[in-house]
């Protein structure tokens, strides 16, 4: 394994984010704040990182990187993100060390599981730095690596591949610098389009910008302990619900919508699935919320409809304490925990593509049930699957329900409740965040053990890195010097 190549990479990746600590700081100074020392500190430590890393790999062959070395990069890359994102909220006395570190993951992987009890005592430059990590987590911290190293050459593609989840390869240009800038300018717009909006609505230009950062990276930081709840505004509701959706469509699908028009949307499968789903469960959850609950059907629809496209697009957003709404209304949220958004988007989850194929494995299945002769044969969008697509996704959808039961135990040894244990992990493993009881609409993940905290924040690197980036670690033949992949 070349450790220089490695190195080198993270130690850009330290500037970068020492760069990015500008924003923030700048945010401090103006609006006086104090903090504004923190956010130097942490600047100082990324950039000494970065130099001491340039110093033992100043001479890396910037070309010579494999499957091994992007792995490597992408793990150390969110570990060590993650702990200098940490540093504001422990240098300010905000979290102790391991919650700072829950909270940065839980940014970066945008998930919005927050260890902090009172956002609104906070300093406007922390929750801009809060809303900042989901951002730049949303993109990738990767994809943007990509953009800005194109010296890599097509090495990248290791680490495209390992950052970007799916299996299509509609998401993948002729370039992959050129894929991964197209992405960043469709994101940077979608941003743009949604802070005008809300400012447009009545919010402040402070908060229409967070939230948007939030909305659009699919993460869920908001600047208030009521979350978007606060604002008690349907317009805000409707327009952040609908950008939260598209949040979680493809993203190089949007790419080939300026490229061939809007009638691609439709002819995409995934997308097409994906709304449906939202619709159908909207439709469900508001029947069951005016039957049982007794709500009139417009306020059923107005909260139905943000809750699903919140847990649809895995943003965890909240707009009302859901966990009054009965068990089937409840469940039918839970199901998008798992089903998560498209591939290719900012959200997390299983993917919808994955699904479909695992249904239509179940229906060939069913078939050459009935006919022992038949040939197993899977199509997506018209396309037959190969056999080694169809086992990648059994697999991986194996091992994501099993990594959700054993870090369910895990958290439940810690005192948790079995439900909020299996239902929190859920939540971070697929990014949404919020999930049910204490760790729901209207709680929070600050009275979770440290050790909790801890398996939870493996919890959302393994579900950011979908399982096996993570797990191809702890292979024995990775860590061998001699062995190349």
């Amino acid at each position: 394994m070349n450790t220089k190549i490695i190195l080198y990479l993270l130690g850009r990746l330290c500037a970068c984010l020492a760069v990015i600590m500008v924003l923030p700081l700048g945010v401090a100074l103006y609006y006086g704040e104090e903090c504004f020392v923190d956010f130097l500190m942490a600047m100082g430590i990324a950039a000494y990182l970065s130099f001491m890393f340039d110093q033992y790999a100043w001479d890396a062959d910037k070309k010579d990187i494999s499957v091994r070395e992007g792995i490597g990069t992408v793990f150390f890359a969110w570990v060590l993100t993650a702990g200098l994102a940490s540093l504001p909220y422990i240098f300010l006395g905000i979290l102790d060390p391991v919650s700072a570190y829950f909270e940065s993951m839980s940014g970066l992987t945008t998930t919005g599981a927050t260890a902090i009890r009172d956002l609104e005592v906070l300093p406007k430059s922390i929750l801009f730095w809060r809303s900042t990590t989901h951002w730049i987590g949303g993109i990738g911290i990767i994809v943007l690596f990509v953009a800005l190293l194109p010296q890599i050459a097509g090495g990248a593609v290791y680490l495209f591949n390992a950052e970007v989840s799916g299996f299509s390869n509609s998401r993948i240009l002729p370039r992959i610098r050129s894929t991964a800038i197209a992405l960043f300018y469709i994101y940077l717009l979608m941003t743009i389009i949604l802070t005008g909006i809300l400012v447009m609505l009545g919010m402040s230009e402070f908060d229409a910008v967070n939230h948007s950062f939030s909305a659009i990276a699919t993460g869920g930081f908001s600047t208030y302990n009521a979350s978007i709840g606060h604002f008690n505004s349907i317009p805000i509701e409707v327009v952040t619900a609908i950008f939260m959706l598209f949040a979680g469509g493809n993203f190089a699908l949007y790419y080939h919508v300026t490229q061939s028009g809007i009638r691609v949307l439709w002819h995409d499968l995934e997308f097409k699935v994906y709304i449906s789903i939202a619709v159908v469960i909207t439709l469900l959850i508001t029947a069951n919320i005016v039957y049982v609950n007794d709500y009139s059907i417009q306020e059923g629809l107005r909260h139905a409809f943000f809750q699903t496209a919140s847990f649809a697009s895995t943003t965890g957003y909240v707009s009302y304490n859901y966990d009054e709404w009965p068990s089937f209304s409840k469940l039918l949220l839970a199901v998008m925990f798992f089903t998560g958004g498209c591939a290719g988007s900012t959200a997390g989850g299983i993917k919808i593509c994955r699904f479909i194929v695992l249904i239509k494995t179940v229906v060939a299945e069913l078939r050459r049930t009935l006919h022992p002769q038949m040939l197993l044969t899977v199509y997506y969008d018209k396309k037959m699957l190969p056999m080694s697509t169809i086992i990648n996704i059994s697999r991986f959808f194996f091992m994501y329900i099993l990594v959700v039961v054993a870090l369910s135990f895990a958290l439940s040894a810690t005192g948790l409740p079995m439900e909020e244990s299996i239902f929190g992990v859920a939540s971070c493993v697929s990014s949404v965040g919020p999930a049910f009881g204490s760790l729901g609409a209207v709680g929070n993940y600050a009275d979770v053990t440290s050790f909790g905290k801890l398996i939870l924040s493996l919890a959302m690197l393994l579900g950011r890195l979908e399982i096996f980036t993570v797990l191809a670690l702890l292979r024995s033949e990775y860590w061998r010097v001699s062995k190349r992949w």
